[in-house]
C-alpha cells in the first residue's frame, strides 16, 4: 500500500451523482478534486469482466490523459435471481433504444425481468481503483446488501436507488437524505477501505 500525499485528485467519472458522493466523502481530507467530466476526458470502453477490472481501466485511462493521480469507481446492482445481472452492465441497462442513458428505463427493465421472481434479494458493489502517475495502484471494494421493491420509491439518489432497500431499513436509498445514504452505502464502504489503505490516520 501507499499513503496518498498528492495535493490534487482526479475523479475518473462523468456521473454527477458519483462525483458528488466521492468528493463529499473526501472533503475532510482537504484534497482538491476535479473530474473527468470537468476536464472533458473521453470515457474508455469498459471491457473488463469484473467491477475491479473496469475501475482499473477507467483510472489508468484518465491518469494517462491528465497526468494526475486518478480515482475511478465502477459500481452496479447485482441481482441473484437474474444470475447477477445487471452487474457490471448496470449502466448499459440504462441505454434506451434511442441511445440515451435513462435509469428509469433500466428500472422498468429490472421490474419486467423480476415480475415472476420470488427472490428479491440484491446488493450493490462498488470497486475503487486509485492510480498514481507512476502506475502504482490500490484497488478496494465495498458492498451493500438489501432487497428490491417495486414500484420505485423516492426522488433522491440516482441510478437504481429508488428500487433498493438496504438491510435493516424500510425505505429505499432514494427516500433517504443524502447524509444517511452516505453513512451506509456500498460506495462509503469502499471509500472507508481506501482510507484505511491509503490515507493513514484519516481512515
Amino acid at each position: 500500500m501507499r499513503l496518498f500525499q498528492e495535493p490534487k485528485l482526479l475523479i475518473a467519472s462523468h456521473n454527477t451523482g458519483k462525483i458528488r458522493e466521492i468528493a463529499d466523502m473526501l472533503g475532510p481530507l482537504q484534497i482538491i478534486t476535479t473530474s473527468a467530466a470537468a476536464l472533458r476526458l473521453a470515457e474508455p470502453d469498459e471491457t473488463g469482466l469484473t467491477f475491479k477490472e473496469n475501475a482499473h481501466l477507467k483510472a489508468v485511462a484518465c491518469m494517462k490523459a491528465s497526468g494526475l493521480p486518478c480515482l475511478a469507481d465502477d459500481s452496479g446492482l447485482v441481482i441473484p435471481a437474474l444470475d447477477g445481472q445487471p452487474g457490471i452492465y448496470s449502466a448499459r441497462w440504462a441505454q434506451t433504444p434511442e441511445g440515451n442513458r435513462d435509469f428509469s428505463y433500466a428500472i422498468n427493465r429490472v421490474a419486467q425481468e423480476m415480475a415472476d421472481k420470488e427472490d428479491l434479494s440484491a446488493y450493490f458493489v462498488c470497486a475503487l481503483s486509485l492510480v498514481w502517475p507512476d502506475g502504482f495502484e490500490v484497488s478496494v471494494e465495498g458492498k451493500a446488501y438489501g432487497h428490491l421493491t417495486f414500484p420505485p420509491r423516492g426522488r433522491g439518489g440516482f441510478g437504481y436507488d429508488p428500487i433498493f432497500i438496504p438491510e435493516g431499513y424500510a425505505i429505499t436509498y432514494a427516500e433517504m437524505p443524502a447524509a444517511q445514504k452516505q453513512r451506509i452505502s456500498h460506495r462509503t464502504c469502499a471509500i472507508q477501505n481506501l482510507m484505511r489503505a491509503c490515507f493513514g490516520s484519516h481512515a
